[in-house]
């Protein structure tokens, strides 16, 4: 992990620190752009499971809302703690590996590996054989 990432590592690691709700609030991601800003998500729970907010789309979201073209994000990383106590650097689910894809296929996205517990990095596009690319 380069400086950068682990810096981008640490600013989600802070928020999730600072905001977690077990249960409600459970994941922080931070993504960055190609002239290093920095911005963050927190996962939101609803009591529909189909409501919540993935923290990663929240942080997508914040990007385009101030003014950054999303084929700008570079890298982006998710956290949890997993077990008690512990931050553990998590794989996007399904849905967010579509949406990082659609707008950032080139971005680079760090998760642990299941076989090992190994930090990896994947092109986003990667992360989805086969995907169909979306044509805007």
């Amino acid at each position: 992990m380069t400086t950068a990432d682990a810096s981008l590592l640490a600013e989600a690691q802070d928020l999730l620190a600072r905001v977690r709700l077990p249960g409600r609030h459970d994941v922080a991601a931070a993504l960055r752009t190609t002239d290093g800003t920095l911005y963050t998500g927190v996962h939101v729970e609803g009591s529909c499971r189909r409501s919540s907010i993935c923290a990663e789309g929240v942080a997508l979201g914040t990007a385009r809302a101030a003014g950054h073209d999303l084929a700008e994000v570079q890298a982006v990383v998710s956290v949890q703690v997993k077990p008690v106590d512990r931050f553990r650097i998590i794989a996007p689910c399904g849905v967010c590996r579509e949406l990082i894809s659609d707008y950032a296929p080139d971005a680079r996205v760090w998760l642990t590996r299941p076989a090992d517990d190994a930090v990896v990095v994947y092109r986003a596009l990667d992360l989805l054989p086969e995907k169909t690319v979306r044509r805007w």
